[in-house]
């Protein structure tokens, strides 16, 4: 049986570099801002993913999983653990690989369904508190 730490270094490692974050826009306040930055400088595409549809960190917007028209492997989710299971849910219809749950979201439930679907999933961390401590 996989550790969440396993999880999470596949997740950054082999499962593939673009990430759609939703709940990124262009407010430079906001955590998603600044950990796509951090994303973007570990050599992963961050597409933001906001009803704003707005360009953030030179990548287009798009207001759902649903209208990005490429694959997605990883689905990194910034909104609050009521509207997160959804979310869970849209990334495995659009055929993601991954899910991560940002810090503070949480649903047990959306994480028994999505990895009943075969993905990979992560919750309640920081993937850019995890991506520098990966071995070198």
């Amino acid at each position: 049986m996989d550790t969440e730490t396993d999880t999470v270094r596949r997740i950054l490692t082999e499962t593939g570099d673009t990430w759609a974050v939703v709940g990124l826009s262009a407010n430079e306040r906001r955590a998603a801002y600044g950990v796509a930055a951090v994303l973007q400088r570990f050599g992963k595409r961050v597409v933001p993913v906001h009803p704003k549809a707005e360009t953030v960190h030179g990548e287009r917007g798009y207001a759902s999983l649903a209208e990005i028209p490429f694959p997605v492997d990883v689905v990194d989710v910034f909104v609050n653990s009521a509207l997160a299971g959804a979310v869970a849910d849209e990334a495995v219809a659009i055929g993601a690989k991954a899910v991560w749950f940002q810090l503070g979201v949480v649903d047990e439930a959306a994480r028994e369904r999505t990895r009943a679907a075969g993905l990979d999933m992560v919750m309640d961390r920081c993937p850019a508190i995890e991506i520098p401590r990966l071995p070198g």
